[in-house]
């Protein structure tokens, strides 16, 4: 994610912090002087806050690893000041495995609210722990609830907090997985439309916060399994542009230029002795005109090591992993030879093109029977 900075890596997993992070930890530090605290009591806040996100990692690490554990790689997990966020590769194909993968998350938490607890009960600190309060108190008590609220938040089942992907996997086990996903969608804006109202009545602005993320993210969701059901079955010859240009790494920027103006092709795949080298895409061509001028040749600015597809793969799974790196198309290639090009452009093309025609199909009249 852009604008984040690297914290490290966890079993194999690069953690990051976003920049709007320290608006968080700015607003601890303005609540606790608003309320007359002590230099040591803010501290204790933002120690809190710290050992917060400590916990939200090792709640995204749960995803992780157990979306390993069914083959499923995490790009990464980066923090936010609303929570975490795990860049799994993609969701399991089986309904029970995604159960899992959503399910580990918030157990983190459980385990870490009991070992908390127990903590605290072996020490003798458990009088007075439903008075816990934002500002002072115990450390381990304002943590332990703090995990409580983390398991209860993210079992509200809407999307796209874990509630809504474990209620989507159990009904996946029942029905067809776009509908279960549409019924637990629908069911999450509903949630979110409640949220609202009693945010506007209460005049609480973090329960509309959370109306229009939650609202927002169910119609992600949703709109991301119509994608998958659509797609289902369709191999990649099938949508991919088989009209294009390709260029050589010695050809200078111009021609691009020229190809980019004078068509619609916006990415070039870049061939040397009938291979492919790499990839042109206009952001790095724009960026290269204004630094090195149209003669630089394509072979310096070109992408190199992208991957490529084989035309029978699943459009799913490509577009996918298009995603999960960021790139929006790929060649296409049999051995040594390039078929195609595959645009997230020319997917989106493909699925408007599909849905016409089913909706031609379903609106035709059907023939009379014959005497």
């Amino acid at each position: 994610m852009r604008w984040s900075w690297k914290l490290g890596r966890i079993a194999g997993i690069t953690v990051q912090v976003h920049w709007t992070f320290l608006i968080l930890i700015a607003w601890v530090v303005a609540v606790h002087a608003a309320r007359g605290a002590t230099v040591g009591a803010t501290l204790g806040g933002i120690v809190l806050v710290l050992a917060v996100f400590a916990c939200v990692v090792l709640h995204e690490l749960g995803h992780a690893l157990m979306a390993r554990r069914y083959g499923v790689a995490t790009r990464d997990i980066t923090l936010l000041p609303i929570g975490g966020v795990a860049r799994l590769e993609r969701m399991p194909e089986d309904p029970r495995q995604e159960l899992a993968v959503a399910a580990a998350g918030p157990a983190v938490n459980v385990v870490i609210a009991g070992a908390l607890f127990a903590l605290l009960a072996g020490t003798g600190v458990t009088r007075g722990l439903d008075a816990t309060v934002l500002v002072g108190g115990n450390l381990l008590a304002q943590l332990m609830w703090v995990n409580v609220v983390l398991v209860a938040f993210n079992l509200i089942p809407a999307f796209p907090m874990d509630g809504g992907r474990m209620l989507r996997a159990v009904l996946a086990t029942r029905i067809q997985y776009a509908r279960a996903t549409r019924i637990a969608a629908t069911i999450g804006q509903g949630l979110a439309v409640l949220f609202g109202f009693l945010g506007l009545f209460n005049g609480n602005p973090f329960l509309l916060f959370i109306a229009v993320f939650v609202y927002l993210g169910a119609q992600a969701e949703a709109q991301q399994a119509e994608t998958r059901s659509a797609l289902a079955g369709v191999a990649v010859r099938t949508a991919m542009m088989t009209r294009f240009r390709a260029l050589a790494p010695t050809d200078p920027l111009q021609v691009a230029v020229d190809e980019l103006l004078a068509g619609w092709q916006q990415d070039f795949p870049v061939v040397d002795g009938g291979r492919v080298r790499g990839m042109l895409v206009r952001a790095d061509l724009v960026r290269a005109l204004k630094v090195q001028g149209p003669r630089c040749a394509i072979g310096e600015v070109m992408r190199e090591n992208v991957f490529t597809v084989h035309p029978d793969e699943p459009v799913h799974a490509v577009v996918t992993r298009m995603r999960s790196v960021g790139s929006s198309s790929v060649p296409v290639v049999d051995g040594d030879r390039l078929l195609g090009l595959l645009t997230l452009e020319n997917v989106g093309e493909f699925l408007m093109v599909s849905a016409a025609l089913r909706e031609g199909a379903d609106a035709a009249p059907s023939a009379p029977a014959s005497a």
